[in-house]
């Protein structure tokens, strides 16, 4: 095998391995729930966040996909001042759509 291949094809692995989303340490404030646990909440609008679901055409894991939407997420709603989130699509080609919510009495 060419040395060059196969120096790409471990970056290629190594990256694809990789998380570049963070969460903020207001993100870390917001909670997942279901349509039924936020009856009692201030629905406060919506967040669509997205990542990349190939790297150099190579399919990335669907579930490190769903992690990394779920801090997006969770991120998006801290920034509207929500503190709870509820998915509301499917994971379609690495985007996916969350209600955000004031559950909590703001201090």
């Amino acid at each position: 095998m060419n040395r060059y291949l196969f120096l790409a094809l471990i970056s290629i692995l190594f990256i694809s391995g990789c998380t570049w989303v963070h969460l903020t340490s207001e993100g870390e404030l917001v909670q997942k729930v279901t349509a039924s646990d936020v009856e009692e909440c201030k629905r406060i609008g919506e967040a669509t966040v997205s990542v990349k679901a190939k790297v150099a055409g190579i399919n990335r894991s669907s579930e490190k996909i769903a992690g990394e939407l779920l801090i997006l997420g969770q991120n998006a709603a801290s920034e509207m001042d929500g503190d709870t989130i509820v998915p509301v699509s499917d994971i379609k080609e690495g985007e996916q759509t969350f209600n955000v919510y004031r559950c909590r009495l703001k201090r």
